[in-house]
């Protein structure tokens, strides 16, 4: 499948697939029309382009197809009687984009009913809103495949089996899953920043969404710091997409950036932001890593981060989530502020937690590499080429091998 095809199927996945849901109410059936879809988009596209609207002719063909599945399998007296669609038929008039769009949001709730379990929200969510392999997510969790692959067999089946899920949620049920909605929001920019998918470093369209969805929610539920600060802490990083990647495709660290490129209307954006919510007296995880980021965003070069005061964050983080992820970028700020092996040190203490996490042995063969310890650092940076990177990463950690190779003495 040429790249272009497969970019526009991933840009209209959530949105075709929170409509596909809402019609049909099934999950499964949803994601196989538009699979179908897909299919008939390669052969109708690949010569002549895609159609004006790609989302309206996707929409259009899942739902046809959608329906002869039904048909087939005699289930369409029951998954017919819902509320009227947003799909049109050929004749109709092209769908509403922003109406559609704010399905995406509709299907986060659905995602996070209370019926289901917190990991098997975040798995459903990943799966069905995000579109990321049973495999990527099963990476991000650090659990195997089959386990993840049952976790969200498992999820569907409890939704399919509570119709009264699939309705639009009240005003005081949307507050009870605003939580757990927050974090998936959260998490699909994350994927977006950092794909599960080896062959790219960002999905840009991915993180656009995931910045709408924090509007849609900061808009919802305006008088809420948390929200307000999730939607600062996701424009502080996308501010910094420009100069992430250089022009030959590599990936570039935070230090080396060039900080001409960030976006500085994004950062304004984003100070204000983490200002309303600090008035209004928040300091939940996302306000503590919006001013994290604000410490790098405002800084006017590497050399100037106050990474005493990034220090000082982490540790407040840590106190309200200790997980052995934060600890880790805790002792990240840690290296700055008092050198590599006391971070190095402070490191055995996550080796078990973390044995899966390739972030932890990129940033220990980094410190090993500081530290004078070049063959210790090889060890660490391919172990961490075995953990699934992004080809721009693997790229990086190779470049990393080779200098530490170079400081080889004889054995």
């Amino acid at each position: 499948m040429s790249e272009w095809l497969e970019a526009t199927f991933s840009n209209n996945r959530p949105r075709a697939l929170a409509a596909l849901t809402r019609y049909f109410r099934d999950m499964d059936l949803a994601e196989e029309a538009f699979s179908d879809a897909c299919l008939k988009a390669v052969t109708a596209w690949e010569g002549k382009g895609a159609p004006r609207d790609p989302l309206a002719w996707l929409l259009t063909t899942a739902r046809n197809a959608g329906l002869d599945r039904v048909r087939k399998t005699q289930r369409h007296r029951v998954l017919l009687q819902v509320e009227p669609s947003v799909l049109m038929a050929d004749e109709d008039p092209l769908p509403d984009p922003d109406d559609v769009r704010d399905d995406v949001l509709r299907l986060l709730f659905i995602c996070c009913h209370p019926a289901l379990s917190r990991q098997d929200q975040i798995a459903l969510a990943l799966r069905i809103v995000a579109g990321l392999s049973v495999a990527e997510i099963a990476r991000g969790f650090l659990v195997a495949t089959k386990t993840m692959e049952q976790r969200v067999t498992r999820a569907k089946k409890k939704i399919a089996t509570n119709r009264i899920a699939f309705e639009t949620p009240s005003p005081q049920e949307r507050g009870r899953r605003l939580g757990e909605v927050s974090l998936m929001v959260y998490l699909m920019f994350n994927e977006g920043w950092s794909t599960s998918n080896s062959a790219a470093q960002m999905r840009v369209t991915l993180c656009e969404e995931a910045i709408r969805l924090a509007r849609l929610l900061a808009d919802l539920f305006a008088g809420m710091g948390d929200q307000i600060a999730l939607l600062s802490l996701l424009l502080f990083q996308h501010a910094r997409r420009a100069a992430r990647i250089d022009s030959d495709g590599r990936l570039v660290s935070l230090e080396d950036q060039d900080r001409r490129l960030w976006d500085k209307t994004a950062i304004a954006e984003a100070v204000a932001l983490l200002q309303k919510s600090e008035r209004l007296g928040h300091s939940g995880p996302y306000r503590v890593q919006a001013a994290i980021a604000a410490e790098h965003a405002l800084a006017p070069s590497a050399q100037a981060t106050d990474w005493q005061k990034i220090e000082a964050h982490y540790a407040a983080l840590y106190v309200i989530q200790p997980t052995p992820v934060v600890r880790l970028n805790h002792i990240a700020a840690m290296a700055k502020t008092r050198g590599a092996e006391h971070a190095l040190k402070e490191m055995e203490t996550l080796a078990c937690d973390l044995s899966d996490y390739r972030w932890y042995h990129t940033m220990q063969g980094g410190l090993f590499l500081q530290s004078g310890l070049p063959r210790r650092a090889v060890a660490a940076f391919e172990k961490a080429l075995t953990l699934g990177p992004t080809e721009p990463e693997r790229v990086v950690i190779k470049d990393q091998i080779s200098t530490c190779k170079k400081m080889f003495t004889p054995l």
